[in-house]
């Protein structure tokens, strides 16, 4: 039973985790519909090549973004300029936007399953439980840490261009797993 309850809570997890929303699928439609307008109207006007080139990788890409998300359950207008540059247009924009940023990263997801791993362990109780409960939120602190100083690093080169070299130089005797696990976290 209490395998059962474990494995459909990571499993309504993971969907959850996975949907995308029906904003953001409208926006990657608005963005695909005004970059084929984009590229309509640059072949009918006189545009550089590099911007008609530009005009036409854009499109391209962004067919990739409406293939990756799928069609909306509701077609926003796109019959013409106005359409697309509509209020509502924007809207959807900053709401995908605003979406797309609330999303959990990696350290979010982490977090989330070592808080499940104590709430399971709290299930078990006893001593063994108290233990990998103790176990896992000490293991949770370490992670937050870590990503907190990877952050600041990454945050002091970007603000200290003539540190960085000699910042680079320091970390240089790291070890193969602890570089690994620092890009991981850059990612």
């Amino acid at each position: 039973m209490l395998r059962n309850l474990i494995v459909i809570s990571v499993f309504g997890l993971f969907v959850c985790g996975c949907a995308v929303d029906e904003v953001v699928r409208q926006n990657a439609y608005l963005h695909n519909k005004t970059a084929e307008m984009a590229k309509a109207v640059a072949n009918i006007e006189e545009v550089s090549g590099d911007l008609d080139g530009l005009i036409s990788l854009s499109a391209l890409q962004s067919r990739a973004f409406v293939a990756d998300y799928g069609l909306p359950d509701e077609l926003p207008a796109t019959s013409t300029a106005n359409d697309l540059l509509s209020e509502s247009s924007f809207t959807i924009a900053n709401s995908a936007f605003d979406i797309s940023r609330k999303k959990p990263d990696a350290w979010d997801i982490a977090d989330g399953f070592i808080n499940a791993g104590i709430a399971i362990a709290g299930l078990f109780g006893g001593v063994w439980g108290i233990k990998l409960a103790s176990f896992l939120r000490s293991a949770q602190l370490k992670s937050n840490a870590l990503r907190e100083v990877v952050l600041g690093n990454e945050l002091f080169k970007k603000t200290n261009d003539e540190m960085s070299t000699a910042f680079k130089t320091a970390h240089s005797n790291q070890s193969q797993p602890t570089r690994q696990i620092v890009k991981e976290m850059k990612a």
